[in-house]
C-alpha cells in the first residue's frame, strides 16, 4: 500500500516551487517541445518538494497569483473538475511525483492529447509511441494495468483509430480517482496551496 505524501520541512520552498511548476505547465501548453522535455526530466522519481527545483525555470513566477481560492477548492468537487483545470493538474502532477506514479497522469495526459490528433497518417505512430512508452510490458514508464487490458490495447493499436487507448485510459482514471485523488485533496501540497489563496483574501 502506498504511504500518504512526504510533508516538506520548509512551507516556503514548497510553496515557491509548486508555483513554479504551475508556471511551467502554463508554459508548456505553448511550447510543446519545452513540455516534452519537462516532462522527460519528471521521469527522475524524486521524494521531497526540493528535487523539483532541478526542472523548473529560474524567473519567479506569478502563476499562483492568478489562482482563486474557489477554483482550488473546486479540485475537491470531482477528479474530473481537477482534470479540467491546467493549475490542478501541475499540483496533482507535483503530488504524484512524491508518491513515484507520476506516469499514470502522464499516460492518461497523452491519451488525451491523442484523441485530439487529426491525420490519420500519423495515428499509427503516435499510438506506438505511447503503447511503448506506457503500456507495453517492461515500457520506461509502464503503467499499472491488468494483462487483459494490456493485450486489448496492443490489438487496438493494429488498426489505430481515436479510441484505441480508452480501455486503458479508462482503467488508469479510474486508479488515480480511488486512490491518488483522495490523498492528493489531504497532501500538504494542496492544503499548502489552500492557505495560500485563502491568506492573499484576508
Amino acid at each position: 500500500m502506498k504511504e500518504d505524501a512526504p510533508r516538506c520541512s520548509d512551507q516556503s520552498l514548497c510553496d515557491h516551487t509548486l508555483g513554479k511548476e504551475l508556471q511551467s505547465t502554463r508554459t508548456g501548453q505553448r511550447q510543446n517541445r519545452g513540455m516534452r522535455t519537462r516532462l522527460g526530466c519528471l521521469s527522475h522519481k524524486s521524494d521531497s518538494c526540493s528535487d523539483f527545483t532541478a526542472i523548473l525555470p529560474d524567473k519567479p513566477n506569478r502563476a499562483l497569483k492568478r489562482l482563486s481560492t474557489e477554483e482550488a477548492t473546486r479540485w475537491g468537487d470531482s477528479f474530473d473538475v481537477l482534470l479540467s483545470h491546467k493549475y490542478g493538474v501541475a499540483a496533482f502532477r507535483a503530488f504524484l511525483k512524491t508518491e513515484f506514479s507520476e506516469e499514470n497522469l502522464e499516460f492518461w495526459l497523452a491519451c488525451e492529447e491523442f484523441k485530439k490528433t487529426r491525420s490519420t497518417a500519423k495515428l499509427a505512430s503516435k499510438a506506438q509511441r505511447i503503447f511503448e512508452e506506457f503500456v507495453d510490458v517492461q515500457a520506461p514508464r509502464e503503467v499499472n494495468i491488468d494483462f487483459q487490458t494490456r493485450e486489448v490495447t496492443r490489438r487496438n493499436i493494429q488498426e489505430p483509430s481515436s479510441s484505441c487507448f480508452d480501455q486503458a485510459q479508462g482503467k488508469i482514471h479510474s486508479l488515480m480517482e480511488k486512490d491518488s485523488y483522495p490523498r492528493f485533496l489531504r497532501s500538504k501540497i494542496y492544503t499548502d496551496l489552500l492557505s495560500q489563496t485563502q491568506r492573499r483574501l484576508s
